[in-house]
């Protein structure tokens, strides 16, 4: 009998073969004859799979994206008990900062597709879908938190929501470029929401947790995530 492929899985491959080339020379340098090479496939082979180079694009980010989710999700899901819309964020942002070797690469997959989807409209209709879906996420948890007398009512807002989305964004960025320590880029998302919150009370945030932040520990396997990959999380959270 002619062995069973599973179609999925080997997609998947060539997606992760596609970030290699993607975290070191870009996206510019990730040919289908280079994926191809980087997965140990034929040319042929791959096409097989993937007909043109923007449906191979495409798929891999969208796994990319899924990949987050799963990563930022297991954190969330990783809180005790019924967790505060503060931890929840908390969750979130530090997901969204590259904290050790995968996140990094993760990051740095992202950072190539951002560059490319300035001028590719179908990578960025991903993006373009992404950040609203987040934005909405997190002014939902501010709106719980203002429910729950956690922040005041008139910071309960989507303007508050994207500032903070951009605040770790750019932490994100210059964490790659080595201005910021991952320590200390989450050291100023918690001094972020010190300040939309109010220092008093760290909602189960402990220095335990940072540690295990910056080193992996206890994170579900995936990669990092770009602002609007990470957007893929708001449904069924919280």
């Amino acid at each position: 009998m002619p062995k069973k492929v599973d179609h999925e899985a080997r997609r998947r491959e060539i997606a992760e073969a596609l970030w290699r080339i993607a975290s070191t020379r870009g996206l510019d340098g990730a040919s289908l004859r280079d994926v191809a090479a980087e997965a140990g496939i034929s040319l042929g082979r791959l096409q097989h799979y993937f007909r043109t180079r923007n449906e191979m694009l495409v798929f891999a980010l969208r796994y990319i994206n899924q990949l987050a989710t799963e990563r930022i999700r297991a954190r969330i899901e990783a809180l005790h008990g019924e967790p505060a819309p503060r931890q929840v964020l908390r969750a979130c942002l530090s997901g969204m900062l590259p904290l050790d070797d995968r996140s990094r690469t993760g990051l740095l997959v992202g950072a190539a597709y951002y560059a490319r989807a300035v001028h590719d409209e179908a990578l960025r209709a991903e993006a373009e879908n992404g950040i609203p879906r987040l934005r909405a996420f997190f002014a939902a948890q501010l709106r719980l938190a203002a429910e729950r007398g956690e922040l005041p009512p008139e910071r309960a807002t989507e303007d508050e929501a994207m500032l903070l989305i951009g605040a770790v964004d750019g932490l994100a960025t210059y964490v790659l470029l080595g201005v910021h320590t991952p320590e200390a880029a989450l050291r100023l998302v918690d001094l972020q929401l010190a300040k939309l919150f109010g220092a008093d009370g760290a909602d189960g945030v402990c220095e335990a947790g940072r540690a295990s932040d910056v080193d992996g520990a206890g994170m579900a396997d995936g990669v990092g995530a770009a602002p609007w990959e990470a957007g893929a999380v708001a449904p069924g959270v919280g």
